[in-house]
């Protein structure tokens, strides 16, 4: 009789130090209690997670595989092993959801390719919540990433993502690392057009959070510090 696959499943996780059970539902609270395989991008912070949700789920008998930007593609088919002998896998992104802006997706590619079924979980997506927020335009909107370092190749990045927006009727999104939160501000309101509109969605489901939308020209009389604070930026024109 032939072994039936596990089951991969992408198991979204809290997007900053916050109660999981303010933002996260029972199925993945269910879905961890069951699952001892993990593919996830630190191993310290997915023990503190999954810690966190099962307090009483056995740590020692946990197992991690890790992956992250430095990863060779040609490791990641080996991480579905447990799957091929009947384990269901949990990938756990660092923050939010697997394979959304995240390493996970090579691994959910690798399933796709070797016939196991990939089952998305419900959770927090700082992407999706941000738009959501923004009052953009929801049905065609793209996440660019990170915008490059060099401050004239980024203003001309800025300048192109505004023209798209402009000509397409597109939100466009994008992060900055967080200590470099404040120049991203400075360069977006020195760059684009007064009457762009920049949503700034910072601190998603914290406490702290932060979550507006206006021109440029009133951006430029605001004053807020995002000083290492996971932030997202969008623009409509």
């Amino acid at each position: 009789m032939k072994l039936k696959k596990g089951n991969l499943y992408l198991i979204p996780c809290t997007l900053g130090d916050t109660s999981p059970f303010e933002v996260l539902p029972l199925l993945v609270i269910k879905a961890v209690e069951h699952i001892d395989h993990y593919i996830v991008e630190h191993e310290k912070s997915a023990r503190h997670f999954i810690k966190s949700i099962v307090p009483k789920k056995s740590q020692p008998g946990l197992h991690f595989q890790l992956i992250n930007k430095f990863t060779n593609t040609e490791e990641i088919p080996a991480m579905l092993s447990p799957c091929f002998e009947g384990y269901d896998v949990g990938v756990i992104s660092d923050a939010g959801c697997p394979g959304i802006a995240d390493p996970g997706a090579s691994v959910v590619e690798q399933a796709h390719l070797n016939g196991i079924k990939v089952v998305p979980l419900v959770g927090p997506s700082s992407i999706l919540m941000a738009m959501m927020a923004s009052g953009f335009n929801g049905q065609n909107f793209a996440f660019n990433g990170y915008l490059p370092i060099d401050k004239r190749d980024r203003k001309d990045e800025i300048k192109r993502l505004e023209k798209l927006s402009s000509e397409s009727n597109q939100s466009q999104l994008f992060i900055e690392t967080p200590y470099r939160n404040n120049q991203m501000l400075e360069s977006l309101t020195a760059v684009l057009h007064d009457d762009t509109r920049l949503c700034i969605a910072c601190d998603i489901t914290l406490p702290t959070e932060f979550i507006k939308t206006t021109t440029i020209a009133l951006w430029k009389k605001i004053k807020v510090d995002l000083n290492k604070r996971p932030t997202l930026f969008i623009i409509q024109k």
